[in-house]
């Protein structure tokens, strides 16, 4: 095993250097590493040395890399990787992490070796994920959105539906001002509207005025305008409505100003309605119900083939897919009905005390007809005599959606494993699987309504049964949680209050 003694090379790998060191030899085995690389790669001080290089890096990545660590060591040039293209690390318990790295080639006693220096950036990428999620919200939004410079009142950023509206693109209007847009505002108003937000006397400034689009037309909007910073820069953020048709619906009305404003809220909230369904509801409807309509349409038309008793078997077969194909779109009906009602505040619950057992044998005879090739149900341990005081229609129906997802979202030859104990005074059932598991950077969403995780796009599913389960959840006193490890499997665990103390102190066991 090789390993350096130079004295320059050790003061390089000071204890003070923050980053990651690692040098590595002509054969790609590393001859050194300071105590910053072998905590990022959680490896103990001396483990590095002597292995080969490859154990850092992901397998996918190792067959390829050999023949670009040869071309480097052979160019000899210093260069930075990272910028351009998105390394990965391995730490030794097979955790991947993001990194960058500064290679710097040099010789040693006639021996060519590589410097790398390295950096953990995870902490960077999720602040950037971060960031492009707001971005994308405020770029598409159906509201004109606007950043200038609180003094010289300069466009800083407009979102596209502001550029659409307006007709002015971003260049453009990088150069121009707000009174550019607005005919009836001069810099002395602005500075009267903004200075409330300077001096901190208000939160917000909203107040109604003319907006011109770049061929002359104009149109009445309502700003809302507040105080942020960039930096250190002063900037207004101003959030801006366009009122055309609430401007033409009240002009027509000839009733007292109240009856004007009751139906001016009824038009705000069908078109917010209206603006939800074109974005969310038609493209689910698009995608969820094309598919099992085809295959009904399908199967519907190949039944006219078969008129001869002796194929019963193949009618048999079109006719389970149809009824398949209608509970799946029945089922899709009935998340948005429990959407609506939920949103209404019309759902009625009614606990009662039932048997686990009973609900539980339900609940996988269901799964049990929706399970891939080689998939199999492991049944919980000694829950026979647990009696539930609980909605049970809503804790059947929370248990099936997270089976069904289970089955749904893992592969063939796989065990979900169903587990019941007792945790805090909580029913807890944990539903495992061993499936494609969430990427770190879509847990925080996975319970918002219509999000999908980004590595089962391809798999149907309309991103709404997590975020009812939840909500049934909350209002019963009851909480919905998971862990998820990408490619090793999700468990999504439900805790139910336990009422009934001390019949259940003796039967809740658990089936770990």
């Amino acid at each position: 095993m090789e390993r350096f003694e130079d004295s320059n090379v050790l003061g390089i790998l000071s204890e003070a250097i923050s980053e990651g060191i690692l040098i590595v030899n002509e054969e790609q085995l590393i001859t050194t590493s300071n105590t910053a690389a072998n905590k990022m790669f959680d490896y103990a001080d001396g483990e590095l040395n002597g292995q080969s290089l490859e154990v850092l890096l992901p397998e996918r990545f190792r067959n390829r890399h050999g023949n670009l660590f040869s071309t480097f060591l052979r160019k000899g040039k210093a260069r930075q990787m990272g910028p351009e293209v998105d390394l990965v690390g391995i730490r030794k318990g097979g955790e991947e992490f993001p990194l960058e790295i500064s290679l710097n080639p040099f010789k040693l006693l006639q021996k060519k070796y590589v410097l790398a220096l390295i950096k953990d950036i995870t902490e960077r990428k999720k602040a950037e994920q971060t960031i492009d999620y707001w971005f994308q919200i405020f770029d598409e939004s159906l509201n004109e959105i606007y950043v200038f410079d609180a003094e010289s009142y300069i466009f800083i950023n407009v979102n596209r539906g502001a550029q659409l509206n307006l007709g002015y693109n971003m260049q453009e209007l990088g150069e121009m001002s707000v009174m550019d847009i607005k005919p009836e505002v001069t810099s002395e108003v602005m500075k009267r509207l903004i200075s409330p937000l300077l001096s901190e006397r208000r939160e917000k400034v909203i107040f109604e005025t003319i907006h011109q689009r770049k061929d002359g037309s104009k149109y009445p909007v309502e700003v809302h305008l507040q105080l942020s910073f960039i930096d250190k820069q002063k900037v207004c953020v101003a959030i801006v409505l366009d009122i055309t048709e609430r401007k033409n619906y009240t002009e027509q009305l000839e009733n007292t100003v109240e009856e004007r404003t009751q139906q001016l809220q009824q038009a705000l909230k069908a078109e917010k309605k209206l603006n939800e369904l074109k974005t969310k509801f038609l493209s689910l409807v698009s995608h969820e119900f094309k598919t099992p309509l085809t295959s009904i349409l399908t199967s519907t038309s190949l039944l006219r083939k078969y008129t001869e008793t002796e194929q019963q078997d193949k009618r048999d077969k079109h006719i389970d897919t149809i009824k398949s194909k209608v509970r799946h779109l029945d089922n899709i009906l009935t998340d948005f009905l429990s959407i609506e009602r939920l949103e209404l505040g019309k759902v009625n619950y009614k606990k009662s005390s039932f048997p686990l057992s009973k609900l539980i044998n339900e609940v996988v005879y269901d799964s049990n007809t929706l399970l891939k090739e080689g998939q199999r149900i492991r049944y919980p341990e000694d829950i026979d005599g647990i009696i539930v005081e609980f909605d049970e229609k809503i804790m059947g129906l929370a248990l099936s959606n997270l089976m069904h997802n289970a089955i749904k979202y893992s592969p063939d030859n796989t065990e979900i494993e169903l587990k019941v104990s007792r945790e805090n005074e909580q029913l807890r059932i944990d539903v495992v699987d061993q499936g494609f598991g969430i990427p770190p950077e879509d847990q925080p969403f996975i319970f918002d309504r219509y999000f999908r995780a980004s590595n089962v796009l391809t798999v149907q599913g309309t991103g709404i049964g997590l975020n009812i389960v939840r909500q049934h959840m909350h209002n019963l006193n009851a909480n919905i949680t998971f862990k998820s490890k990408l490619g090793e499997g999700s468990t999504f665990t439900m805790y139910i209050p336990i009422n009934n103390k001390e019949e259940n102190e003796e039967n809740i066991t658990g089936g770990r």
